[in-house]
């Protein structure tokens, strides 16, 4: 069971916000808090050091905020997950979270339960995206970038990308089509590549925005 242990960091200012994430995750029993951080700097140094498999990230914080560490760690090539934990006034800096690589968000009065699901959900591989979020991304895209090289997709890299949109992981998406994990990820690399995106979520908002999610 110890490999299916989701390992989680906590990077909030406010100590309270922490202790109270902390003692809640901590009664779930595949999930365990590895480390916490005040900003997004330590965030930062906190992720690579302990590589977690999840970081509940803040978004305004001194210093680095939550945005910019998102950035530094997509540099880094750091392979953790991160869900944004914001208040609902905060929606507006959530498009520029996850265009940096958020694999989505929570409000903070969210229920813990559903916190907990949330982040097995981003753990999993799927993309946490509230309807209102989804349309301001849309809505910002240019209407005329990556419209034409969606014909350079085979059928079944549409295939797996209608998928991703459905919010399926790898795995799931593997079963789905009888195919292996290994090629679902070289499937999802040559649609990254032929779409020049950067990640799911982006890949996620074309599909939506191109007909190709079902």
């Amino acid at each position: 069971m110890a490999d299916k242990i989701i390992r989680v960091l906590l990077v909030d200012d406010h100590q309270v916000v922490r202790r109270g994430l902390r003692t809640f995750l901590e009664i779930q029993d595949d999930i365990e808090v590895v480390g916490e951080a005040a900003d997004g700097a330590e965030g930062v140094a906190r992720s690579e050091e302990l590589r977690p498999d999840v970081v509940l990230m803040d978004i305004k914080m001194p210093g680095t905020d939550g945005i910019e560490a998102l950035r530094k760690l997509r540099e880094l090539d750091n392979p953790a997950k991160v869900l944004i934990v914001t208040s609902f006034t905060e929606q507006r800096t959530v498009v520029p979270a996850l265009r940096a690589g958020a694999s989505g968000y929570v409000y903070k009065d969210v229920d813990p339960e559903a916190l907990a699901g949330a982040i097995r959900s981003v753990h999993a591989g799927h993309v946490l995206l509230q309807p209102e979020v989804a349309g301001a991304l849309l809505a910002q895209e240019d209407s005329g970038t990556g419209t034409g090289r969606g014909s350079t997709l085979t059928e079944r890299e549409r295939e797996v990308l209608g998928l991703i949109a459905d919010g399926r992981s790898n795995r799931e998406i593997a079963r789905a089509l009888v195919l292996s994990e290994k090629t679902v990820k070289t499937h999802v690399s040559n649609i990254l590549m032929k779409l020049d995106l950067a990640d799911r979520t982006q890949a996620a908002l074309w599909a939506v925005r191109h007909g190709v999610a079902g």
